[in-house]
């Protein structure tokens, strides 16, 4: 069984996003203003030794020094702040010393199979194309799930002067220099057939409970099971034969897995990560939520917390995040007019829409921040990370919308083509930091992660309910003779959220008339 959660807010950052280094963000949990308004900090994967897709592309685990040093996570610590950090089961980057082994050695390399030939795993399927790569029959092809247009590979060129297709489901960069030689970035997936790849598995496990982690999020594990004839995105039984086995893995070290999936609500992919034991990240709730200010109700809202609280279901909830604002998770859960009304709602607010994997007209989410989504409304971002405190589940806090984040427009610009996720990442230099700290949105905020984060009333055993009519919406926490009510309206954005001993005395409390 998968280790539960505490559920006090976490904070979540690019060790870099907040003055420049982790150093940085310990001061900022330092600072009276902030102190005492998280649990755990999610940390981003540029914490560690990366080279593409900001974090995404992991060379390997060790800390990258330049902006995190092992005296900034004892700093974390001694806050009582654990951490929750990235494992990327699928792949590694072209440059980790396990592919560059393989690389200068070829077939003599330990590292054979611990990277997916392309050609390799697919004899026998196909034909070998002019460029050298094995095109599988349409009857391999047919339930494929791919992230991009064409083949998933990078050819990458041996020392030896030959050349291999590998499997790379996602991003890859190469370069020609001027005298002609090439040089790679990308995320080469690994071949969970391998021992090794299971050796690599456990010791990264090892090394982030080492750092502090009490949560660990698998990203693109969906990917990783594959075999010929069977899909490469939730593989069934394979997906779940892997997360059973990671979990037995991670189980000596006391971390909490928490598998990362996007799938419409209608498929119900959500429902098997939790009937299976994991917490189930709350992808609904930003769009819920939007919607439900657009719509002036808070019924649709009410309607998935309390498919939670029936369900027992543990979640991870947030509002924004270093990517897009979902709205494929909400497909079967909003009318569809809604989605696309939502949808226009938030272009029109200067978003930008990811389309799924390149295909045009079918909408993956909305790159924004969470603030102007909001139509960049102090009063709404206030009544949203109310409501986000009050709801089940451990939540989520995107430091950009803790500072109300506008979008940034210019770091988008200077990404280039792909760069929308940009427009929700500033980096927050320390005057920015210091002015923040003074603006009433912020100082809100923090005043309502504390109340959730050190009253006793918030915990996983406390009886919650949700009831919605209209705009009209309240949640109540009653554990141990305490009480927590939230009661808002969506309309006004006017709301009261206060905690009560058992005589009916306010023990914690912020309005907003």
């Amino acid at each position: 069984m998968n280790k539960p959660m505490d559920i006090g807010p976490m904070l979540n950052a690019y060790p870099d996003s907040l003055a420049g280094n982790l150093s940085g963000a310990a001061e900022l949990l330092q600072r009276p203003e902030a102190q005492g308004a998280f649990t755990s900090f999610y940390i981003l994967p540029s914490l560690f030794n990366t080279d593409l897709d900001r974090g995404f592309s992991v060379i390997d685990y060790g800390l990258n020094g330049e902006i995190a040093k092992e005296e900034d996570l004892e700093a974390l610590r001694s806050l009582g702040v654990d951490l929750k950090l990235d494992f990327i089961l699928n792949h590694l980057s072209v440059q980790s010393p396990q592919f560059q082994d393989l690389v200068q050695r070829g077939e003599a390399s330990p590292y054979r199979d611990f990277f997916i030939d392309w050609n390799r795993f697919w004899e026998g399927c196909g034909e070998i194309g002019p460029d050298g790569v094995l095109q599988p029959r349409e009857e391999y092809l047919r339930d494929m799930f791919f992230r991009k247009p064409g083949l998933p590979v990078l050819t990458v060129e041996f020392a030896d002067g030959t050349s291999k297709p590998y499997w790379n489901t996602f991003y890859q960069q190469v370069d020609t220099d001027e005298n002609g030689n090439k040089h790679y970035l990308g995320q080469m997936d690994l071949d969970i057939r391998s021992p090794l790849v299971w050796d690599f598995y456990r010791d990264t496990l090892g090394k982030l409970a080492g750092y502090g982690a009490k949560i660990v999020r698998l990203d693109a594990f969906a990917y990783a099971p594959k075999e010929a004839g069977a899909r490469n995105f939730l593989n069934d039984p394979g997906t779940w034969q892997l997360l059973e086995r990671v979990t037995e893995l991670a189980r000596p070290y006391g971390v909490t897995l928490l598998p990362e999936i996007h799938a419409s609500y209608e498929e119900g992919t959500y429902r098997i990560v939790a009937q299976k034991g994991y917490p189930v990240y709350d992808f609904f709730l930003p769009g819920l939520l939007l919607d439900a200010f657009e719509e002036g109700s808070g019924e649709m809202l009410a309607r998935w917390a309390n498919e939670i609280l029936m369900s027992g279901m543990q979640t991870v909830n947030m509002l924004g995040c270093h990517d897009g604002i979902p709205v494929l998770d909400l497909k079967g859960l909003l009318p569809e007019e809604r989605i696309r009304a939502l949808i226009d709602t938030l272009v029109a607010r200067g978003g930008f829409v990811k389309d799924l994997h390149g295909a045009k007209n079918v909408y993956y989410q909305v790159n924004a921040t969470y603030y102007s989504a909001l139509g960049e409304d102090d009063r709404r971002m206030l009544l949203a990370r109310a409501v986000q405190m009050f709801l089940p589940g451990k939540p989520q806090v995107w430091y950009l919308d803790l500072f109300a984040g506008k979008n940034d427009y210019a770091a988008m610009e200077k990404a280039g083509a792909g760069g929308h996720k940009e427009i929700n990442r500033t980096n927050l230099r320390r005057e920015d930091i210091e002015e923040g700290l003074q603006k009433p949105v912020v100082k809100g905020q923090l005043e309502l992660l504390r109340m959730r984060a050190q009253q006793p009333v918030f915990a996983p055993d406390a009886e919650i309910t949700v009831q919605a009519q209209g705009s009209r919406l309240e949640i109540s926490w009653k554990r141990g003779g305490q009480e927590a009510l939230l009661q808002a309206d969506l309309a006004s954005c006017g709301f009261t959220a206060v905690v009560r001993d058992g005589d009916g005395r306010e023990l914690d409390g912020f309005r907003q008339e």
